[in-house]
C-alpha cells in the first residue's frame, strides 16, 4: 500500500513490472502488444510523442478527449532483454526485466525511467509497478528542472517538491492541497509532458522528497492507466498538444467579458431591484447580475428549476425590469435535489439519480453541517442527478428552457464534487471512478442547455472541473478567505488552471468568507481581477464598491472603468486563446520559456502577449516585479507611460489607486471608451483608440 500521506513507502516490497513477452502489432500495425507479468501493456507513437497502456480498460467513455488521436505505424526490434520501437520521428527504448525505457525525439531525450538507483537495488522507485491501489509509473527528473500544471491549485505554480492528489474537493477554501479544479496533466519546460487519460484519482509525487527528489512518481488509482508522454519545443506548443486532445474553449459572448455582479445573496426581489438600480446611478460599469441559490430558489427543496413563489410569484416582472435596466442575468444552479421536493421522487422513480452500491436504492447525500452558519444555512438531504442515464441528462438539459425562454443568459453551475465511492450510477460505474469526471458531465449537460436554448451566446460559470471541462468556459475559483493570502492563493490557483489548459478563469473579488471589510484588499483584489479573463464581485455580504469607504470606492470604480477600457485588448487575448488554448493569464514561464530569471516571479503574470500585471498582495502598496529582457529591453508602464529597463526587477510602492501594468516598448494596446455596459456595442467592441497615443 502506497501512502497519500508524504511518508516514504517501503519500495523495496513493491516488485516492479517486468515483460515476459513481445507479441504482434495490432490496430492496424500501430500499437505494440506486451505481455508483462502484470498484464498487457500497449505501445503507440504518435506526432506528439508516446502512450503507454496498461491493463484492461473497465470505465465508460466519458469523452475526456475530444477523440482518439491518429497512431503511426510503428517498425519494432526486439532482442532478448531490449525492444526499440519507432515511428513518428521518435523511438522508445524499452528494457525488459525490470521494465524501464527511454523516449527519444530523433536524438534527443525526451523522458526516460528515473535514474535513481539505490544501495541494494537498481532502482529507488520502480519504473512500471502494479500496486495495490492500481498503477504506479515514475518519470525521471533533472536535478533542478521544474515542473507545471496539474489544474487548480493554491501552493507554488512549480509543482516540484510536492505530493498532489488529482482529485476534485468542495474546499471550502484556497488554503490547503485539495482543490475544486484538477487534471493529471504536467508539464516541465525541458520539452515534456505527462498527461494520464482517466477518470480515476492520480497521485503525484513531483521530486518529493520522502518517495524521491529525483523522480517524478504517478499513482493512478484503478486498474487500467493511460499514460501520453507528451513532447514539445515550448511550454505553449506543449498546451497547445494538450488541449489539441482535450479540446479548447469557445469564445465567450462579449458581454461575459464585462462585469459580473453577485453576492450570497440577495435576499428578495426589492434587494436585488435596489442593488441594480444604484449600480446604473452610480454609472459603476457591470453587465450581468447573479441571482445565487438562495436569491432565487427554496432552499428546503433546490434544486428544482423554480423560483421561490414567496419571493418571487412573478419572476418575469423582476426579469424585466433586469432587463430594462439593461442588465444580462445568471442564475445559480447545483445537480443535487432535495428529498423534500417532488421532483426527488419523480426522479427517483426513473432511476434519474445515483444509487447506492450496496442497496440499490437512490442515494440520499446528506451534507457536513460543519461549514453551515448564519447566511450559509442547512441543506436537506439530496438525490445526486446521474449524467450518465441518457433520459435524465436530457431531462435535466431540457429543463433549463423555460428559464432561457425567461430571459436569464448564464448559469453558474455550482458544486458538482459531491459524488462518494459507495455511489453507483447507470452506466455501471462506482462512485470512485464517476467522482472527478462528474464535473466533465455536469459541465457538458449545462452548457448544452445554453446552447440549445439561451436567446444569447451561450456561456457557463462553473467551478468544479476535470478533464476537458475547458471545452465550456469559463470557470470561477472557489470559496477563498477574504484577507490576503487568500487573494495570493487565488491569483495562483487561476495561473496554476491556466497552466494546465483551461484559458479563463475569475476569482471572487474581496474574498467569500470571513470578510472583515478590509478597504485595502478589496481594492488590490479589484485591479488585480480587471486583467483576468472574467471578472466578478462576490462574497457573503456586499461587493459593490460604495459598500466600502469613498477612497476605495473611488480607486475599484477607476479599475473597473479601465477594465471597460481594455476590452477591445481583451477581446483580441480571448480570441487568441480560444485558437490556441493558452491562457488569458500567462505565468511568465510561458509568457518568456528562455529566460529563466523570470519564473521565479510566480504571482505576476502577462495577460496575452503585451500586458505584464503584478498584483499588490500585501498591505502598503509595497510590489517587486521583474520586467523580463526576453520580451523587451524596455518597458512602458501602463497607463501613465514611464519608461522602465527590462532584464532587471525593480521594487514599487504603489499608491491605493494605482496598479503595477506595464507593455514592451512599441507595443501598442486597442482601448475603447468609458462604458457601463458593453451590449448595446452588439459584438463589434469599439476602439477609441490605441495607447500611447
Amino acid at each position: 500500500m502506497i501512502s497519500f500521506e508524504g511518508r516514504a513507502p517501503a519500495w523495496d516490497n513493491i516488485p516492479a513490472l517486468s515483460v515476459t513477452a513481445v507479441g504482434d502489432l495490432t490496430e492496424g500495425g500501430k500499437s505494440l502488444l506486451v505481455q508483462t507479468d502484470a498484464g498487457p501493456l500497449q505501445i503507440s507513437l504518435y506526432s506528439f510523442g508516446a502512450r503507454l497502456r496498461l491493463g484492461v480498460r473497465q470505465f465508460g467513455d466519458y469523452g475526456m478527449l475530444v477523440e482518439e488521436p491518429d497512431a503511426m505505424a510503428l517498425n519494432v526490434e526486439s532482442a532478448a532483454d531490449t525492444t526499440v520501437i519507432t515511428g513518428a520521428g521518435y523511438r522508445l527504448e524499452m528494457h525488459h526485466n525490470p521494465f524501464s525505457f527511454e523516449l527519444f525525439n530523433g536524438d534527443c531525450l525526451i523522458q526516460r525511467s528515473p535514474k535513481d538507483g539505490h544501495f541494494v537495488r537498481q532502482f529507488r522507485l520502480p519504473p512500471i509497478a502494479k500496486v495495490a491501489q492500481g498503477w504506479f509509473i515514475a518519470l525521471d527528473l533533472d536535478a533542478s528542472e521544474p515542473v507545471y500544471g496539474l489544474g487548480e491549485k493554491w501552493g507554488r505554480l512549480d509543482k516540484r517538491g510536492q505530493l498532489l492528489r488529482s482529485y476534485n474537493h468542495d474546499a471550502l477554501g484556497v488554503n490547503a492541497e485539495i482543490s475544486y479544479k484538477n487534471t493529471p496533466f504536467a508539464w516541465s519546460p525541458n520539452g515534456w509532458g505527462v498527461f494520464v487519460h482517466t477518470p480515476a484519482p492520480v497521485t503525484h509525487a513531483v521530486g518529493h522528497p520522502p518517495w524521491s527528489q529525483r523522480a517524478y512518481g504517478l499513482l493512478v488509482e484503478d486498474s487500467y492507466a493511460d499514460i501520453f508522454l507528451l513532447a514539445a519545443d515550448t511550454p505553449a506548443q506543449m498546451i497547445g498538444s494538450y488541449t489539441e486532445l482535450t479540446g479548447r474553449a469557445p469564445m465567450p459572448p462579449h458581454w461575459a467579458l464585462g462585469v459580473i455582479l453577485s453576492k450570497a445573496y440577495y435576499k428578495d426581489a426589492e434587494e436585488l431591484l435596489a442593488t441594480a438600480r444604484k449600480v446604473r446611478e452610480q454609472q459603476m460599469p457591470c453587465d450581468v447580475i447573479t441571482l445565487d441559490g438562495r436569491a432565487w430558489q427554496d432552499t428546503q427543496t433546490r434544486f428544482a428549476f423554480e423560483w421561490d413563489p414567496t419571493r418571487y410569484p412573478d419572476p418575469a416582472i423582476v426579469m424585466n425590469a433586469l432587463k430594462a435596466l439593461n442588465f444580462k442575468v445568471c442564475i445559480w444552479e447545483y445537480p443535487l435535489v432535495s428529498v423534500d421536493s417532488s421532483l426527488f421522487d419523480e426522479m427517483s422513480a426513473k432511476d434519474w439519480l445515483l444509487k447506492h452500491r450496496e442497496t440499490g436504492e437512490t442515494y440520499r447525500y446528506q451534507w457536513d453541517t460543519s461549514c453551515f452558519g448564519e447566511v450559509l444555512t442547512p441543506l436537506p438531504d439530496s438525490g445526486i442527478v446521474d449524467f450518465t442515464h441518457p433520459e435524465a441528462y436530457q431531462f435535466w438539459r431540457d429543463s433549463h428552457k423555460p428559464l432561457f425562454d425567461l430571459g436569464v443568459d448564464m448559469i453558474k453551475a455550482d458544486f458538482g464534487e459531491q459524488i462518494e465511492p459507495d455511489m453507483l450510477a447507470y452506466n455501471g460505474d462506482s462512485g470512485d471512478i464517476l467522482h472527478n469526471v462528474y464535473s466533465l458531465l455536469y459541465n457538458r449537460c449545462v452548457y448544452e442547455a445554453a446552447e440549445l436554448y439561451s436567446k444569447t451566446e451561450p456561456f457557463l460559470f462553473s467551478r468544479a472541473s476535470w478533464i476537458g471541462s475547458q471545452r465550456y468556459p469559463a470557470q470561477w475559483g472557489g470559496d477563498p478567505q477574504a484577507d490576503w493570502g487568500g487573494l495570493a492563493a487565488s491569483m495562483r490557483g487561476g495561473i496554476s488552471w491556466g497552466l494546465s489548459g483551461a484559458p479563463f478563469y475569475a476569482t471572487d473579488i474581496g474574498g467569500f468568507y470571513g470578510d472583515q471589510r478590509d478597504d485595502e484588499l478589496y481594492v488590490r483584489w479589484t485591479q488585480a481581477a480587471i486583467f483576468s479573463a472574467h471578472i466578478r464581485l462576490h462574497g457573503i455580504g456586499a461587493r459593490e464598491p460604495w459598500s466600502y469607504g469613498a477612497e476605495a470606492d473611488r480607486a475599484a470604480t477607476q479599475a473597473l472603468k479601465l477594465r471597460y477600457q481594455l476590452l477591445p485588448y481583451l477581446n483580441q487575448v480571448m480570441q487568441a486563446s480560444s485558437q490556441s488554448g493558452l491562457p488569458a493569464q500567462r505565468a511568465m514561464v510561458l509568457a518568456c520559456p528562455d529566460e529563466k530569471s523570470a519564473w521565479g516571479f510566480e504571482e505576476q503574470f502577462m495577460l496575452g502577449d503585451s500586458i505584464l500585471v503584478a498584483p499588490c498582495l500585501k498591505p502598503g502598496g509595497d510590489i517587486e516585479i521583474y520586467l523580463p529582457a526576453s520580451l523587451n529591453m524596455q518597458w512602458r508602464r501602463f497607463p501613465s507611460g514611464e519608461v522602465f529597463a527590462g532584464g532587471r526587477s525593480h521594487k514599487l510602492t504603489l499608491a491605493l489607486d494605482e496598479i503595477a501594468a506595464f507593455v514592451p516598448e512599441g507595443v501598442s494596446i486597442p482601448m475603447g471608451p468609458d462604458m457601463t455596459f458593453v451590449d448595446n456595442y452588439g459584438k463589434d467592441l469599439p476602439v477609441a483608440f490605441y495607447w500611447p497615443q
